[in-house]
């Protein structure tokens, strides 16, 4: 993991979460990985687990993205310190889950906002709120991206989203697929960012990282990978987005 005091710049995408320099090696690990989450019951959906994500528990309820399962959402949730979340900040939580970006944003920040499209998430994210103490500092909301928070601003902006392109099948499928949410999330983006904010997002190397990317720097986002982790099959990157001068609006 690098120093996050340091983030690292981005002057080219291509080299950005390239595919595997393995694929068929990458593969069979990931067959070996799936089948180890069989055995232990992690790959159901549908069934109620109780995970601990950096020292918090987090019960996932059906048809809701598991934190420590595909590894993105716990991967985002360890950067949420006191350094990078301030005392006084107002977060943004899109795509929240089963919530445990807002839960730990709010042991800092002062107001939490958590949205997600899909009603069993927002209620689930609810169960984590009370089971962790923080409903005095977080707001749940259902709804489509920044829908549920126009007009709002933000002093960090917090994103796990769905990374492989394609249609979703049900509201669960949204939490992995999406034809069109990096073109709009990047082109709302800057509206819903105070002065001086951020946003941190998480993206794989299963998944089409570029096309965030390149949506951002056609937006006029300065690029930063903020923390980035290798897995025997998988690599995962957190980066940082600051607006520029460039895309302002007049």
């Amino acid at each position: 993991m690098l120093d996050l005091t340091q983030p690292r710049p981005i002057t080219g995408l291509q080299d950005v979460l390239k595919p595997h320099r393995f694929p068929l090696i990458a593969g069979l690990l990931g067959r070996v990985l799936a089948v180890g989450y069989a055995l232990t019951g992690k790959n159901r959906y549908d069934n109620y687990q109780l995970e601990w994500v950096h020292g918090v528990p987090i019960l996932v309820t059906p048809s809701v993205f598991n934190p420590k399962v595909p590894r993105t959402g716990a991967f985002l949730a360890a950067l949420l310190d006191a350094r990078m979340v301030r005392a006084d900040a107002e977060v943004l939580d899109m795509g929240t889950g089963s919530g445990v970006c807002a839960v730990l944003a709010a042991k800092h920040a002062r107001r939490v906002v958590g949205v997600d499209i899909n009603p069993a998430a927002v209620r689930c994210a609810g169960i984590n709120v009370l089971l962790n103490h923080v409903d005095h500092r977080v707001e749940l909301r259902q709804g489509d991206l920044f829908g549920p928070v126009t007009g709002e601003r933000f002093d960090l902006i917090l994103f796990n989203p769905p990374f492989l392109r394609g249609t979703p099948q049900d509201d669960r499928d949204r939490a992995w697929r999406s034809s069109d949410v990096a073109e709009r999330f990047a082109a709302a983006l800057r509206e819903h960012l105070k002065p001086g904010g951020a946003a941190l997002i998480v993206l794989s190397s299963f998944g089409e990282a570029w096309v965030f990317l390149e949506e951002f720097r056609k937006r006029g986002f300065a690029i930063a990978v903020l923390a980035e982790r290798r897995f025997v099959n998988e690599r995962l990157a957190v980066f940082r987005l600051e607006p520029t001068s460039l895309g302002r609006t007049p």
